[in-house]
């Protein structure tokens, strides 16, 4: 698959302001998934979500805005 000469976080800035999925690193088993608008990313992969939901095991939580740190990410994909 040819990538047009983009790099991964070219793809992420031309996602801003569009929903996103963020997958967490799963820690005693569980899988969190993050859904929500980018509003902003760094170079070590901090996220800033609006309109963020969380789905869990237990079940889904909104949430307004969202922060989160890179080291907890598994991978992140523009929806």
């Amino acid at each position: 698959m040819a990538n047009n000469g983009r790099r991964p976080f070219d793809v992420l800035d031309s996602s801003k302001d569009g929903n996103v999925l963020v997958q967490l690193k799963g820690y005693s088993g569980t899988t969190t998934t993050v859904s929500g608008e980018l509003q902003a990313f760094d170079k070590h992969l901090n996220i800033w979500l609006n309109n963020a939901s969380v789905k869990t095991e237990d079940g889904t939580t909104q949430y307004g805005k969202l922060f989160l740190r890179g080291d907890n990410i598994l991978f992140v994909s523009p929806e």
